[in-house]
């Protein structure tokens, strides 16, 4: 399977934000959306960096509650592994573990078209073992 599999069944709903935002605001958004990461993106709509809940307890541990002023681009991490519509879910999966991260963006042409974390491929996966399962399952009671 592939992650257009899972952008399919998720939706392609990208959260961003500037790279000028602070961070008190980066703050407010992952918690009005209870999500772990959000994407920074230039004013070309293209991906400058990404900034997650790690980052952020980085930053915290460094310099404490005056960081909620910094600019997300002083906080955010500027080496973005990314990956494409085509790639599969296996290989995202590697990427994930062996980079210790757990928000991917994905890319079309340099465009951002979607968001998949490690939560979307675990449940992917899942389904999959689930459905190969039950396959079994019928295999073995009709035979």
């Amino acid at each position: 399977m592939t992650v257009k599999a899972i952008l399919s069944r998720k939706g392609r709903d990208v959260v961003t934000i500037a790279p000028t935002a602070n961070l008190s605001e980066a703050v407010k958004l992952l918690a009005e959306r209870r999500i772990g990461a959000v994407v920074v993106t230039g004013a070309d709509n293209r991906v400058a960096g990404i900034l997650s809940e790690r980052d952020i307890v980085r930053t915290f541990a460094e310099r404490g509650a005056a960081a909620l002023d910094d600019n997300v681009a002083a906080v955010m991490t500027r080496k973005v592994t990314t990956c494409a519509e085509t790639d599969t879910v296996v290989a995202i999966m590697e990427r994930m573990t062996a980079g210790k991260f757990r928000h991917v963006p994905v890319l079309d042409q340099g465009q951002l078209i979607g968001v998949i974390s490690i939560g979307d491929v675990v449940k992917h996966r899942v389904e999959e073992i689930e459905g190969e399962t039950n396959a079994l399952r019928e295999y073995i009671a009709t035979a």
